[in-house]
Order: structure tokens, then sequence, then C-alpha cells
């Protein structure tokens, strides 16, 4: 058994059953997680913020820190494990979104993650089939390949799936 460790902005996906796919400590990022009952491929990007705009730069390097870059990116890489590249027929799964340090929602981090990650898949025909989004705590997601099975945790809180 492996571990696939996903940090803020990067992306990933693997077929091999005795892997995990894991994220740590998702805040105001959302993780998006898809999985291809087709090829039993299961992608993870960590997106960090909304809009590539704000730094071209960085989305050309680390396409997974916005949601407009990461989520095509993730796509590309499941592609080339044989998925369909606009996603069709994937399960949806988004954690994170939290607020955090953000008591008067000046920036709202996590709620304008959580838009612009629905909007992008909405331009797939994509929607979650399950999601564990806002609230003010830190969650770590881990998925498991062979089963899917999506198992996010938090300091305090235990384990929980979705």
């Amino acid at each position: 058994m492996s571990n696939l460790i996903l940090g803020v902005g990067e992306f990933g996906a693997s077929k091999t059953p005795t892997d995990t796919v894991k994220t740590f400590a998702l805040g105001s990022c959302v993780a998006v997680i898809l999985m291809c009952p087709k090829t039993r491929t299961v992608g993870m990007v960590h997106v960090a913020l909304p809009e590539s705009k704000i730094n071209p730069e960085k989305a050309m390097t680390r396409p997974g820190y916005f949601a407009d870059t990461g989520i095509d990116a993730l796509l590309r890489e499941m592609t080339k494990m044989g998925c369909d590249p606009r996603g069709k027929g994937f399960i949806v799964k988004l954690a994170g979104g939290a607020k955090i340090m953000d008591p008067n929602n000046t920036f709202n981090i996590g709620k304008r993650n959580e838009l612009a990650v629905k909007k992008i898949l909405w331009k797939y025909a994509l929607g979650a089939v399950a999601e564990d989004l806002g609230a003010t705590y830190s969650r770590t997601v881990s998925v498991d390949v062979s089963t899917g099975k999506v198992t996010l945790s938090s300091p305090g809180r235990g384990e929980w799936n979705i």
C-alpha cells in the first residue's frame, strides 16, 4: 500500500488498487475528488484559490492551485489513464472550503473556492454526489483507490466518510 500525497496546489491520480490518494489540512482550500468507475481511477486536486487571473505565471507552473485551471489539469491527467476527457460517468466528491481566520468574511476564500469549483464542474455537466464543505475546521482527505471510500478527519472531530 502506498500513498499519493498531494500538497496545496497539487493534483494526481492513481488506478493502482493498493494506493491511497491523500491531502492534508484543507482549510479554505477545496479538494475535488474525481472517480472514474470505468477504469477504477481516483484523482484529486487541492485547490487553494478560485481564479488563476491573479497569478497567470503560477497557473502555468502549478495549475492545481486554482479552480479554473486545476480541474482541467486533473481531467487531462486522468485521460492519460484511460478516463473520458470530459469526465463522463465520473463520481465527484468535494471537501474543504472552511472559513478559517476570516471572522468578518472579508475574503471568504472558502466559499469562493467552493463556488468556483462547482462552476467548473458544471461546465463538464458534473455535480458532486457528496460533499463536506464550509464550517470552521480543517480537514484531511484520504481516498482508497480500491474501494473509492472517501475518509475525512479533523483534529478533535475524529473520522467520517462522505
